[in-house]
C-alpha cells in the first residue's frame, strides 16, 4: 500500500489512517466476496454479471478503495453477480421471478443486444435500493469525496429534506440524473415510480428483449433525446453500416433508457397518484452538477480519451526536473479533480463509438497502466483512497419547473 510522497492538493485533507482499511488486497478482496448482513441502508451495491473476481483489474482496484474508504464508517460494500451457486447472486437478494420487481426478458436471462450486459445492470438499481437503500454505483466510479458526510447530511439524517442524491447531467433547470450513482432510503418515491415507468417500457409490444426503439414510447413523449451536448458527424459500425448523426441522439437515449425514465417521472404531476415531480425534485433531491462532480477529466481534456490517457500516464517530474508543459496539464486535472469533484465516473459502452476511446477502455487495454506508481494516474488513485476534499458537493439550486406531462405517469395521455 505504500506509494510515492505526492504533493497534496489545496483544499484537500488527508484522512486518519485510523479511518481506513489499510490491509492487503487478499483480505480486502475476501471482505467484498463474504459481506455480512444487511442491517441498515448503508449499502454500496454493485453489479457485475460475473463476479468481482472476473472484473477488470482497473474497476477491481475501484471497487477496494470504496471498501478501503467508507467500511469503517459503516458501509458495506456488495458486488453482485448472476453467477449460479454464488452467494452473490442477485436471485439471493431480489426475487427475479416477481414481475413487479424484473421484466421477462430479466427473469428469463433473453436479455439481447450489443449492450446487454450494461442493460442488465440497469434493472437490479432501483429494486436494490427500494429494497434495501443505500447507494448503487458503477463499477467504473471512482470515489473522490466524503459519501458518509453527504449521506449525514442528507438521506441518513432524519431532520433533512434530501431523500434523493445523485449528479446532473444539465443546469438547475435540466432534469436529467445520471444512473451512474444513485443514493436512497428504502422505498423511495422517485425511484418507486421511476421503476415501474421502466418496467412499463420494457413489457411494451408483448415484452421486450432489448432497448432498441425504447425512446419512441408515448410514456416518454415531451422528453427530449439525449446528445444533445455532443456534436458528431455520425457513427461507422464495426460491419461497415452507418448511423447518421441525426439518429445517434435516438442509439443514446435507448442507451441510456433509465434516465429517459427518471426524467419524465421528475417532469410529471399525476393527480390521480398524488404524484408532483417537479414539486418534489425541488424539494427533496440533492443533485450534484455532474461534469466538475464526475467528468472533470472530460471537461479538461475535451472529451479527449487518448489525451486523457496519455497526461495520465505520464510520469511526475524528478525533484530537479522542470515541469514540462503535458505534465502541468496532467496536474491540473489530478489537483482539480481531488480537490473539485466528487467522483470521477470511467466511462465505456455506446460512448466509444460516439466520442472514441475514452480513458477507462484504455485502460482496460492496458492492464495496470492505471497503478504505476509515480505517474499522475497513480497519484490520482493515491489520492482517492488517502485523501478527501474539504467540502461536501454543492446541490443545484432547483426550482419548480413546469411539467413536460400532466395525466397518469403509467399511462398513456
Amino acid at each position: 500500500m505504500e506509494s510515492p510522497a505526492y504533493p497534496l492538493p489545496p483544499s484537500v485533507h488527508a484522512l486518519p489512517p485510523s479511518s481506513l482499511d489499510l490491509r492487503p488486497d487478499a483480505q480486502i478482496d475476501h471482505a467484498i466476496l463474504h459481506p455480512g448482513p444487511i442491517t441498515s441502508e448503508k449499502n454500496i451495491w454493485f453489479f457485475w454479471h460475473t463476479g468481482f473476481t472476473h472484473m477488470h483489474p482497473y474497476t477491481r482496484r475501484n471497487i477496494r478503495a470504496w471498501h478501503r474508504r467508507f467500511s469503517r464508517s459503516g458501509w458495506t460494500i456488495r458486488v453482485l453477480d448472476r453467477q449460479p451457486s454464488s452467494p452473490l447472486n442477485i436471485e439471493n437478494f431480489l426475487d427475479v421471478n416477481d414481475e413487479a420487481t424484473f421484466p421477462r426478458a430479466f427473469t428469463e436471462g433473453v436479455i439481447g443486444g450489443e449492450y446487454a450486459a450494461q442493460h442488465t445492470s440497469d434493472l437490479v438499481r432501483w429494486p436494490l435500493l427500494l429494497k434495501y437503500g443505500g447507494v448503487y454505483a458503477d463499477v467504473g466510479l471512482m470515489q473522490i469525496g466524503d459519501l458518509d458526510g453527504l449521506w449525514n447530511a442528507t438521506i441518513g439524517d432524519p431532520a433533512s429534506p434530501w431523500e434523493v442524491v445523485s449528479y446532473n447531467a444539465g443546469g438547475p433547470s435540466s432534469r436529467s440524473l445520471t444512473n451512474y450513482f444513485l443514493c436512497a432510503g428504502k422505498d423511495n418515491a422517485l425511484f418507486a415510480r421511476c421503476h415501474k415507468l421502466l418496467l412499463l417500457l420494457w413489457a411494451a409490444d408483448g415484452g421486450k428483449s432489448s432497448t432498441d426503439g425504447m425512446c419512441d414510447s408515448p410514456l416518454l413523449k415531451g422528453v427530449p433525446n439525449m446528445g444533445g451536448t455532443f456534436s458528431v458527424p455520425g457513427i461507422v459500425q464495426e460491419d461497415g453500416t452507418r448511423i447518421e448523426a441525426a439518429d445517434v441522439g435516438r442509439l443514446l437515449t435507448d442507451y441510456i433508457i433509465q434516465g429517459q425514465a427518471m426524467t419524465m417521472v421528475m417532469s410529471c404531476v399525476d393527480e390521480d397518484d398524488g404524484w408532483d415531480g417537479p414539486k418534489y425534485c425541488a424539494e427533496h433531491v440533492y443533485a450534484v452538477e455532474y461534469m466538475q462532480g464526475s467528468q472533470l477529466i472530460n471537461e479538461f481534456t475535451a472529451w479527449d480519451g487518448e489525451k486523457a490517457f496519455r497526461l495520465m500516464s505520464l510520469p511526475l517530474p524528478k525533484e530537479e526536473e522542470e515541469e514540462s508543459e503535458e505534465q502541468r496539464e496532467a496536474r491540473l486535472i489530478v489537483e482539480g479533480c481531488l480537490s473539485r469533484s466528487f467522483g470521477f465516473k470511467l466511462a465505456h459502452g455506446l460512448i466509444i463509438k460516439v466520442l472514441g476511446q475514452t480513458l477507462g477502455s484504455l485502460w482496460r487495454a492496458n492492464e495496470g497502466a492505471d497503478d504505476v506508481p509515480g505517474t499522475y494516474a497513480h497519484w490520482l488513485r493515491h489520492g482517492t483512497m488517502y485523501w478527501c476534499p474539504d467540502e461536501l458537493p454543492e446541490r443545484q439550486e432547483w426550482q419548480v419547473e413546469e411539467p413536460i406531462k400532466r395525466g397518469p405517469l403509467l399511462r398513456e395521455n
